[in-house]
């Protein structure tokens, strides 16, 4: 039995969620709220008090323990490195896991059943949902929880506005009155947040998972866009990166795609770098260096192709009044790569 089941079996009303009082911080914010999305009429108790935990029938972000049939779920304790690959085999993520991690692991999916209002949702397409919530959103709270940075080396500038760092703002800070209300500052981080994460959600459904099947059909069609298979052409431009390299592990395709044109909202068109993966800056081959930062006619002479608009100053992207511009841009930026690449 799963242990939200179990949960449901103890027919206590109402169901106690119990995590930590004083600082708060987004993993349990986020945890708490996910939970009481799916437990009706569930409440939340914060404190640190062994006694009152022993009295939650589920506890996060606290207890030193993490023991899902006991419905305990803390991330803090020495020894404890779960990763959403090790509860959840043949996943890709390896973050150390906070208590909103925890909980969207283990009750993740009818989270998101419950905000979409699918009791049936379910198949390739929850499990990309999921996925692609924990890659965009969820991930980030862990490691930001857990403390660990993005990369190695030191960060050229800070973010500090990040939802972990929003969430808290809203304690106590140093200077304020003595009349601050910590419960309710906790109930508002909870409305916060969960606000964020079910538009998150939402939009993964509504907005993200349709474009599938566009980048889907564009590789599948890639030898008629043009016969080296090098490009690809999206018949609507919309989210294409992420379903771009998920795809491309799924067909085991070589990674010889290399651009990907369509036309914007200005009917022009672009042609894009394909980049070595969803998050990177590098790309697999850019737009030819004599080109980059260049514009209109003096880009068309140089470039030697009609209808030129511009060429990003890192060569990831450019743009050209037509179709076919943006294709022999595409074509041409290969044969000169090729070229250099023998000499």
């Amino acid at each position: 039995m799963s242990v939200l089941g179990s949960l449901k079996r103890l027919k206590k009303s109402p169901i106690k969620i119990g995590t930590h009082n004083g600082v708060f911080h987004c993993d349990e914010v986020l945890g708490t709220y996910m939970l009481q999305l799916i437990i009706p009429d569930s409440v939340v108790v914060r404190s640190r008090s062994s006694d009152v935990l022993k009295e939650c029938d589920i506890v996060i972000d606290v207890g030193d323990e993490y023991n899902p049939s006991k419905h305990l779920f803390d991330h803090h304790q020495r020894g404890f490195n779960e990763s959403v690959s090790s509860i959840m085999p043949g996943k890709q993520w390896s973050t150390k896991l906070s208590s909103a991690g925890l909980v969207y692991c283990h009750f993740g999916k009818e989270v998101i059943k419950k905000i979409l209002g699918d009791d049936s949702l379910g198949g390739d397409k929850l499990d990309a949902i999921f996925d692609h919530v924990y890659e965009d959103f969820i991930q980030e709270i862990d490691a930001i929880d857990n403390g660990f940075p993005m990369f190695d080396s030191e960060p050229r500038y800070r973010i500090t506005t990040n939802l972990s760092s929003r969430v808290n703002q809203q304690n106590k800070q140093w200077n304020s009155s003595d009349d601050f209300n910590e419960e309710e500052a906790f109930t508002n981080a909870q409305k916060y947040v969960g606000s964020e994460f079910e538009s998150k959600v939402k939009r993964a459904e509504n907005v993200w998972w349709p474009a599938r099947k566009i980048v889907s059909e564009s590789i599948s069609q890639r030898f008629e866009t043009d016969p080296s298979g090098h490009i690809i052409e999206l018949k609507r431009h919309c989210p294409w990166k992420e379903h771009f390299f998920n795809l491309e592990k799924e067909m085991n395709l070589p990674k010889d795609i290399y651009y990907v044109i369509f036309s914007d909202s200005h009917d022009n068109w672009r042609v894009q770098a394909v980049s070595l993966n969803s998050g990177s800056y590098i790309c697999r081959i850019f737009l030819p260096e004599e080109w980059q930062g260049l514009r209109d006619e003096e880009l068309s002479r140089v470039a030697n192709i009609d209808g030129c608009i511009f060429v990003h100053h890192t060569g990831f992207i450019g743009g050209n009044k037509t179709r076919k511009g943006a294709m022999e841009m595409a074509v041409r930026s290969i044969a000169m790569w090729k070229n250099k690449s023998c000499l």
